[in-house]
């Protein structure tokens, strides 16, 4: 019985992880066939009764090509940030669209080091600490008002540390990990069960 038990949960810690990166997979691949080849194949449905799985997902991604290569080469240094401007001025544009070019731009950026160090601090109340991220030093606006040296700390929360409470914290009173970003965001993730080597 104790065999049946090690070789269940073995087969499971190797099955799900697969099947939920699979899974969220197919989500994001069928979100996006529905959004752009939705209409496309309900006039295929209609016009010549059949449908073509997968044709969204090609169209979003010749899309998103031909957007590149366009911003690329063919429009000028002036016109992009014209066309941004323009954008802006769209009724309920400016209230969403700077937030999710900040996000998208943190996520695709190139620059690894966006969580600078793993760090410790008392939150939410004293003696008791919380691992978050240094993300970068306090702004000056902050600093002049409190009078201390801050820093920006973005406390991630189980199971995805890219959300969770964002702090400022004065630089005394933070403790500086020896662990790497990638160990940090895998204690969080896994709700402190990974340990850092």
């Amino acid at each position: 019985m104790n065999k049946l038990k090690r070789y269940f949960i073995t087969g499971l810690l190797t099955i799900l992880p697969i099947f939920l990166t699979l899974y969220i997979l197919i989500i994001i691949f069928r979100l996006i066939d529905n959004i752009v080849g939705g209409i496309i194949n309900s006039y295929l449905k209609a016009a010549f009764d059949f449908s073509i799985p997968g044709l969204g997902f090609i169209m979003a991604i010749l899309i998103i090509l031909v957007t590149g290569f366009v911003v690329s080469h063919l429009l000028s240094k002036r016109a992009l940030p014209l066309i941004e401007k323009w954008f802006l001025k769209l009724p309920g544009v400016r209230q969403v669209y700077p937030s999710i070019k900040q996000i998208v731009g943190f996520i695709f950026s190139k620059d690894k080091a966006v969580f600078k160090k793993v760090v410790l601090v008392e939150y939410p109340s004293k003696g008791i600490w919380s691992v978050g991220f240094m993300t970068n030093e306090g702004f000056r606006e902050a600093q002049e008002l409190t009078g201390q040296e801050l820093v920006h700390v973005l406390i991630g929360s189980t199971p995805s540390p890219w959300s969770g409470f964002f702090i400022l914290v004065p630089k005394n009173a933070v403790k500086f990990l020896k662990m790497s970003a990638e160990e940090g965001i895998k204690l969080i993730v896994s709700g402190g069960i990974l340990k850092p080597s």
